[in-house]
């Protein structure tokens, strides 16, 4: 029974649930997006070799000139298309989403969106 546990712990407890049915492969790889209170995070993951296949975040040096602010949903946005483009550039064009555990509404469907409008399909 779960009870008395935090956000956070409680956020880590769906992850694990997500994560069993979830899984990149060579073909497909997993999009996985973390989400702090001041920066947001994306990897491209191929889970059968243990890689990362590409990553972008509000920390890359391309964007965070750029952006005003780390954790909203243009950062997320940001983010979405920068790790779609890279993504794109290495021949990926289909992943398998990974919220990572986060409802997926704000900042995850704002990345989520720009990485589809960038070419990804998921």
């Amino acid at each position: 029974m779960i009870k008395n546990r935090s956000r956070g712990e409680m956020r880590v407890f769906r992850h694990r649930r997500l994560r069993k049915r979830l899984s990149g492969n060579p073909s497909v790889p997993r999009l996985s997006v973390f989400r702090s209170l001041k920066h947001i995070y994306a990897q491209v993951i191929d889970d059968e070799a243990g890689n990362t296949l590409t990553s972008a975040s509000t920390l890359d040096k391309s964007l965070a000139g750029a952006l005003k602010n780390g954790a909203d949903r243009e950062a997320a946005k940001a983010v979405g298309r920068l790790v779609a483009e890279r993504a794109m550039a290495k021949g990926i064009t289909a992943v398998v989403f990974d919220r990572g555990g986060h409802i997926f509404q704000g900042r995850v469907k704002a990345l989520a969106d720009a990485a589809r409008e960038a070419g990804l399909k998921f």
